[in-house]
């Protein structure tokens, strides 16, 4: 796994050091979908982490740093959210304490325009803001280098206690302390529910709060009004004097938007642009919120591991211009792969997020992580146990029933263990899709109109309002009929409607699967399948997986492999299919595939229910007779499976 990957740091040891815990703030953002509308008339919203220190512990996270995060939730649906999304994105949650009397806080945000944000705080009584002393855990701060404090947890006695509790931890253990400025006056009391865009109110009550602060920190990072609320001026330059006489020892960090930062190490000179700056990266303004978190996560990347402050402001100004380009707070952060790739080869595009390869790797990088290998029972058959159900004068309705049997039979061979899964879908699988989701199974979908060649989608209608309906975890699969030397509008029209699929995928954040079937329709030789992936890999489309057609022979699986190593090498993966194949030349295909690492499972459907389901559909057996002889085929693979020679996987 790539460093900054999601899942780098989870599972780790208790006991592990870390490079960073924030405390504070954790909220759910809901981000308006209509750009450009006001709150008002905002119809959709999407979810995400949200609030400085959380922002901050999955950004570093991303970036390759240890992080943990100390805050409180809620014990509701939102507050496991937090507390789950933060797992997955590899932060330590040991600090993340969940009270039973609060609700987990919530922001509301959008974008008006270019240069206006309206944001909205639920902070009334809420979670983290009852932060205190007794959510301090001396075991947690004595394995963390740094500690990073926030200007909005230092507005209230108890959680400025609890902030200034862990800074002496911190520092008596010989780690450094972090203070994130982070200025918003509304939740210091000196504006309205309503003013939650407001960055700069002159106060000289906050000042005197922030300066008593500035001594204990080693790293005082804030834009040039955050300077000016803690130096307590409003001319820049001196307000960082100000900051400087109070924190002699200090490095400071002067965030100044789309200019970049400028940093000061020592004495503070006549002219701000004679500090220490990196290059800047101007890009178009989609949505500034959520930009200094990103900043402040590139910044610690650098700083925690002693970078020269040049190589600092470069990973700050990147990131930054990252999340301005993007609409959301922590999820648009990147990863370390990414920012590397932004600095070594730069982007064409002036809105990153147009940016197809940085897109990619984004999307590579911070999906959930999925255990293989993938075995996974194919029920998503329509066509097919629709002539069944006919050819025995079984009505329709019964098909439905007969998935749920099928869950049952892979709940029952899987035992809770992961890798096991289904494919299944929504025509007639709406209730087995709801019994393998409660059985811990993973789940592959199908869009394609059955048998549709050229492709089309069930249906009808917007592919991407269509996923909106479904559950993040769902796998996206759109089945293929596809031969490298079709006629070249059958071919180019393929080519569209995959295309269409992968953007509707990548827009609702859903894996695609793209299954080929390209025997059926010309000769399967050993680099039929080699050109077609070429093919598609050269018009754009990287799905997530690759469900192929079983070869016979190591050589093409090689060679399959092979191409999937040098034109995608985030790919997940391929899983193999199984056709009506009898289950004795499947057993042979398992073996071949073990000639690359890239064959991450199987997902077989005939050779396991056919029989089954003519039997139950024509009322020869129960149910649990269909259950015991489904299990029964699919254990028999599972065991095929875990016996084949198993390759070094990627």
């Amino acid at each position: 796994m790539s460093p900054g990957d999601p899942g780098e740091n989870s599972g780790r040891s208790p006991a592990e050091t870390l490079d960073l815990v924030t405390i504070g703030r954790s909220s759910v953002d809901l981000y308006g979908q209509q750009i450009g509308a006001r709150l008002e008339d905002m119809a959709s919203f999407s979810k995400a982490v949200g609030g400085c220190p959380a922002n901050i512990a999955i950004g570093t996270a991303r970036l390759g740093l240890r992080s943990g995060i100390i805050t409180r939730v809620g014990d509701e649906h939102l507050g496991r959210f937090i507390r789950e999304q933060m797992q997955r994105e590899g932060v330590d949650v040991a600090g993340v304490h969940t009270d039973p009397d609060r609700l987990t806080a919530l922001a509301i945000l959008g974008v008006r325009d270019s240069s206006s944000f309206p944001i909205i705080f639920y902070r009334t009584d809420c979670a983290d803001a009852a932060l205190d002393e007794t959510d301090i855990d001396p075991g947690l701060l004595a394995r963390t280098k740094s500690v990073v404090v926030t200007g909005t947890h230092f507005s209230k006695p108890h959680s400025a206690a609890a902030q200034r509790l862990a800074m002496r931890l911190v520092r008596d253990a010989g780690g450094r302390v972090v203070f994130d400025v982070d200025y918003r006056p509304n939740l210091w009391g000196l504006a309205g529910h309503g003013a939650g865009e407001s960055r700069y109110i002159r106060s000289e009550t906050v000042t005197a709060h922030l300066k008593d602060i500035l001594p204990e920190c080693d790293l005082i990072v804030g834009t040039e009004e955050e300077l000016h609320i803690a130096g307590g001026h409003e001319e820049t330059l001196a307000a960082i004097r100000a900051v400087r006489a109070a924190a002699p020892a200090a490095t400071i960090v002067c965030k100044r938007g789309p200019m970049g930062c400028v940093v000061f190490a020592g004495t503070i000179p006549d002219s701000i642009e004679d500090g220490i700056k990196g290059p800047g990266f101007p890009v178009e303004v989609y949505n500034t919120l959520g930009a200094g978190d990103a900043f402040m996560s590139g910044f610690l990347r650098g700083w925690l591991r002693h970078e020269p402050l040049e190589t600092c402001c470069a990973y700050a100004n990147a990131s930054g211009a990252f999340a301005v380009s993007r609409l959301l707070c922590s999820p648009e952060i990147p990863t370390f792969p990414e920012l590397r790739h932004f600095l070594q080869h730069g982007s064409e595009q002036h809105a990153l997020r147009h940016d197809a390869a940085l897109n990619h790797i984004h999307w590579a990088t911070t999906r959930r992580v999925q255990p293989t290998p993938i075995m996974a029972l194919a029920c998503d058959h329509r066509v097919q146990l629709e002539d069944i159900a006919r050819s025995v004068d079984a009505p329709f309705s019964r098909i439905a029933d007969f998935k749920r049997l099928a869950v049952r039979a892979a709940a029952r061979v899987a035992e809770g263990r992961p890798g096991f899964g289904m494919f299944l879908d929504g025509r007639y699988g709406r209730e087995a899709l709801f019994a393998a989701s409660h059985a811990g199974l993973w789940v592959a979908r199908p869009i394609e109109q059955t048998g549709s060649r050229p492709l089309d989608f069930e249906n009808g209608g917007s592919l991407g309002a269509q996923l909106a309906e479904w559950p993040l975890d769902q796998v996206v699969k759109c089945l293929c009929f596809y031969h490298p030397d079709d006629a070249e509008p059958l071919r180019l029209r393929q080519e569209r409607e995959l295309l269409r699929a992968q953007d509707a995928c990548r827009r609702q954040n859903r894996d695609l699967l793209v299954e080929i079937i390209a025997g059926k329709h010309g000769p399967l030789t050993h680099d039929t399948l080699p050109r077609v992936m070429h093919r598609l890999y050269d018009i754009g489309i990287r799905p997530d997986w690759w469900k192929l057609e079983p070869q016979r022979d190591g050589a093409t699986w090689q060679a399959i492999g092979a191409v999937i190593e040098a034109r995608d090498a985030l790919c997940r993966g391929i899983v193999l299919l199984g056709l009506e194949a009898p289950a004795e030349q499947l057993i042979e295909a398992f073996h071949a595939s073990a000639a690359t690492p890239w064959v991450k499972g199987f997902a077989i459907g005939r050779t396991i229910f056919m029989d089954p389901a003519r039997q139950w559909l024509a009322n020869e057996i129960t149910d649990d007779a269909a259950v015991d002889e489904m299990a029964r085929r699919f254990a028999a693979l599972v065991a095929a499976w875990q016996a084949r020679e198993q390759p070094e996987q990627k």
